[in-house]
């Protein structure tokens, strides 16, 4: 368990549009690029191990935290990785908490690298979040419309059983949302918001608002 005078100053960030990482949660990731293979070597070498997730930002909205990147991303530590015959790594990251970028730094490594604060994600590192209006089978019954429309399979004993923290940021990084998106969930302040997001999501998609594949 991390406190927040544990985590560092500086990270290295890894910029990749629609990959969501929440606290508490685990991204599979598949590193390949020489300047990720580095960084990935670099965070090995701490006793941290850990990567900061964002998603890149080209709009100037005042949002992003420099160079093109949204201010807010989630850092998390690399808890598993195999190295394949090729050289390429598959790593899993299980999130530990937001953070807000602050600069980036500039510096001799390929891979980019930024000054971040902590302050306004302390519940990140506390226990499970709860969401005490969770109505689950109100929920579940919209997820099912969806998965038919879209013709997806799912484990729904599996998700009948999920915890509310562990069912709605699975699926909040699961599908195949736009990045914008994917970023609103990130900054959602509570389980509720998250939640009441996806939900938002969900039914515009089951509107139409939406064409593309909706599962990654």
């Amino acid at each position: 368990m991390f406190n927040q005078a544990d985590l560092p100053d500086v990270i290295p960030v890894f910029p990749l549009p629609g990959a969501l990482l929440l606290p508490r949660s685990r991204l599979p990731l598949h590193l390949f690029e020489p300047r990720y293979l580095t960084m990935l070597e670099d965070a090995l070498k701490t006793p941290e191990r850990l990567i900061g997730m964002v998603q890149p930002n080209a709009a100037p909205d005042g949002r992003t935290g420099g160079n093109g990147l949204h201010s807010i991303g989630c850092v998390g530590r690399v808890t598993q990785f195999s190295e394949t015959e090729d050289g390429r790594y598959m790593i899993t990251l299980t999130g530990i908490s937001r953070y807000r970028i602050l600069e980036e730094i500039e510096g001799f490594t390929p891979y980019r690298r930024a000054r971040v604060s902590w302050a306004g994600f302390e519940r990140d590192l506390g226990p499970e979040d709860k969401d005490p209006r969770f109505d689950r089978q109100a929920f579940l019954a919209l997820l099912e419309r969806f998965f038919m429309a879209r013709e997806l399979q799912t484990d729904w004993d599996s998700l009948k059983e999920a915890d509310d923290e562990l069912l709605i940021n699975s699926l909040s990084m699961l599908l195949g949302f736009e990045p914008e998106d994917k970023q609103a969930l990130l900054e959602a302040p509570s389980l509720s918001t998250r939640r009441e997001t996806l939900v938002t999501l969900i039914e515009y998609a089951l509107r139409g608002g939406s064409d593309e594949e909706i599962m990654q």
